[in-house]
């Protein structure tokens, strides 16, 4: 999908809503989303700002 966002020239986000956890947020941004909803992964947790920080280490390391 990324491709195709890119090659009509728009600036479109592009955002998967579901399933987003620490762990696969990487690969997710990897695939090309640059917007999540991760709802229970971080009200899920015992420390939410931890989560996010995580969340961001790991699409950063994706980037």
């Amino acid at each position: 999908m990324r491709e195709r966002i890119r090659a009509s020239g728009r600036p479109v986000r592009l955002e998967v809503d579901g399933g987003i956890k620490v762990d696969n947020i990487g690969a997710v941004a990897a695939a090309g989303a640059d917007t999540f909803v991760a709802g229970s992964a971080i009200f899920g947790s015992r420390d939410y700002a931890a989560t996010v920080r995580a969340m961001r280490a790991a699409i950063a390391a994706a980037g």
